[in-house]
């Protein structure tokens, strides 16, 4: 015969491996997670302009890179692709002015590494409104 009093055991939950999940999930988000950067050159989109303001053509300067990575500085190339000649090339068109627009056109077919020097190039100069020039694919009937 067992005398002794009915003890109800206390039921006690461990937290201490909930917490550490918690903390394991914080830090993961932490680490995963990208945030924004402020990027160093500015792109905006390009917009369309009336005949108005685009007949002007000392307004913009016009960077074209064709598909072999060959510069061309308001429509003449640059005698070679390094970037201290492209410099000379768009300080010899502008001048002091780094207000302009400056309008990238780049083949479809270039390296990214082009379009990207000259952005860095511009970048380094001054420049502060740079767009990308596009067109609009033709819609088949």
């Amino acid at each position: 015969m067992n005398l002794r009093p009915y003890r109800k055991q206390s039921h006690e939950i461990n937290l201490t491996p909930l917490i550490d999940v918690v903390f394991l999930l914080l830090i993961f988000f932490m680490v995963s997670t990208t945030f924004d950067k402020d990027a160093r050159i500015k792109v905006e989109l390009p917009q369309a302009a009336t005949q108005d303001e685009m007949s002007d053509e000392d307004k913009i300067l016009d960077i074209t890179v064709d598909s072999r990575g060959h510069y061309y500085v308001n429509q003449r190339e640059v005698i070679n692709t390094k970037a201290s000649t492209l410099r000379r090339a768009i300080e010899k068109a502008v001048g002091d002015r780094r207000d302009i627009p400056l309008i990238i056109t780049a083949d479809a077919k270039t390296t990214h590494q082009s379009v990207v020097s000259v952005m860095d190039v511009a970048s380094q100069m001054g420049f502060l409104h740079m767009t990308f020039a596009a067109r609009q694919p033709v819609e088949e009937q």
